[in-house]
């Protein structure tokens, strides 16, 4: 553990901040230097943007110091992924058909972190379109705890910022398990909001009705103020809830007393590897160590979610692109070109037996939280798995299932999510696992998380950079 500056807490630098033992440009300067000195390694952000960070965070300061502190965020340096527009900012959503796109206009989460306080410290690099690949034109970003390992899928580069102490929080989008990915491959917290809980306007699309924006942070009450901040009703994205956004931390002391979590210990060994089920074993501990409850649960088996979620997400993206492809066919990578074809090529049949499926798995969920509060997930199956075997995925059903049916059958219900650092018994490696809650419920995946993260310090190991 450290208490460097760089790996200090959201929470945390926004209480010096504010108290003003450090100012805003002091915390920023110091991170565009950690910035300068160590992403040419990581390829975590795709800009960085630091005239305005700079003079983001002299206003910041100018408002402290007459009285005006915004809230949590305020004066602290973020970064966010590179498919939320920015104003006059490059946002290429990892394509090089955007690479000259500026935008006229925020994404209504910059906007609205903007109006928290925060300084935005630039852009973090994603894969193509937010699918599995990076663009062959594009460097990955690197896994901070072993360049052998893989740092997670599209939101990767905001899970090596944010893990490498290159900002304070940041923000990652979730289709098929872009948040929880790279939150249990960097070690740090993710939260994937119930669908229609964040805007999506000023977001590059992937697939419309899977799609999430979500932050990603050191802590659970880190993720949960990021949270706060850019939840709810947006008259400009119509698919957006009314449901009151609550304050996240309010529930820092309750615990997890008294709280059903469920677990179908089956499908939870159902091809997961050791490490994994070791961490696992170890979160059921905890739980009850805090009062919970734990209940065996029989979850709806998620292998035809998953199977749908594939054929979902490829027929939406191609509505996304229709557009530019196959009109500009020559400026897309492999993989995301051939996720487009597969879409174009199914037919009205094959949608809405998809949709059918889609609601029935989803109800038999939702079921589930008749009888219980939270639910107990691997954040994948396989824990932190090197870029060699992640190569091979597409050869291996067995791996591609471990690493996927945790994941793209949440984002088919739509349900909220909360990924944490769950120990290191892979070579030293994060392991993470995740909570899910009931629909538009994160205050409680934020009070769980806040209460394992009170008796565990897994979130406060950090790579030696």
């Amino acid at each position: 553990m450290t208490t460097e500056l760089h790996y200090l807490e959201l929470l945390e630098i926004s209480h010096r901040i504010h108290a003003r033992e450090l100012s805003s440009v002091e915390a920023t300067q110091a991170q565009l230097k950690r910035i300068a000195q160590l992403d040419g390694r990581l390829k975590s952000y795709a800009t960085v943007t630091a005239e305005l960070a700079l003079a983001e965070a002299r206003r910041a300061d100018r408002e402290i110091e007459d009285g005006i502190v915004r809230g949590p965020l305020h004066g602290v340096p973020i970064a966010v992924k590179d498919l939320c527009w920015t104003k006059d900012v490059t946002t290429a959503a990892g394509m090089t058909l955007y690479k000259d796109f500026k935008p006229t206009e925020d994404a209504t989460v910059v906007a609205r972190l903007r109006a928290a306080g925060a300084v935005l410290l630039g852009k973090t690099q994603m894969t193509e379109g937010a699918y599995v690949d990076h663009h062959p034109s594009v460097s990955p970003p690197i896994n901070p705890w072993n360049a052998n390992h893989w740092p997670g899928v599209s939101s990767s580069g905001s899970g090596v910022a944010t893990a490498a102490g290159l900002c304070y929080g940041s923000l990652g989008s979730d289709t098929g398990g872009s948040i929880r990915f790279p939150a249990a491959a960097n070690g740090i917290t993710g939260i994937k909001p119930t669908w229609g809980r964040v805007s999506r306007y000023g977001t590059f699309e992937l697939a419309a009705t899977l799609d999430h924006i979500g932050p990603m942070a050191r802590s659970a009450a880190d993720a949960g103020a990021m949270l706060g901040a850019i939840a709810g009703v947006d008259p400009k994205d119509a698919t957006t809830s009314r449901v009151a956004v609550p304050d996240y931390l309010a529930g820092a002391k309750l615990g997890l007393k008294g709280v059903r979590v469920g677990v179908d210990r089956k499908l939870n060994a159902q091809g997961v590897d050791e490490p994994t089920q070791q961490v696992l074993a170890g979160v059921i501990e905890t739980v009850k160590l805090l009062g919970g409850e734990i209940v065996d649960v029989s979850v709806p088996d998620p292998t035809k979610a998953f199977e749908d979620w594939v054929d979902l997400c490829a027929i939406e993206v191609a509505v996304a692109h229709e557009a530019t492809y196959p009109k500009h066919r020559e400026a897309y990578g492999p993989s995301l070109a051939a996720l487009i074809d597969q879409g174009r090529a199914k037919s009205a049949m094959d949608y809405q037996k998809i949709v059918l499926h889609r609601h029935e798995f989803s109800g038999r969920m939702q079921a589930l939280f008749d009888t219980v509060d939270l639910l107990l997930f691997p954040a994948t199956g396989v824990a932190s798995p090197t870029l060699e075997r992640v190569a091979a995925i597409g050869e291996d059903q067995e791996l591609l299932a471990a690493m996927l049916s945790f994941t793209c059958p949440i984002d088919m219900t739509g349900s909220p999510s909360i990924t944490l650092p769950g120990g290191y018994p892979s070579n030293g490696m994060p392991v993470g696992f995740q909570f899910v809650g009931r629909h538009f419920d994160e205050a409680l995946l934020v009070r769980a998380g806040m209460a394992y993260q009170s008796v565990t310090d897994w979130h406060r190991e950090h790579p030696s950079l």
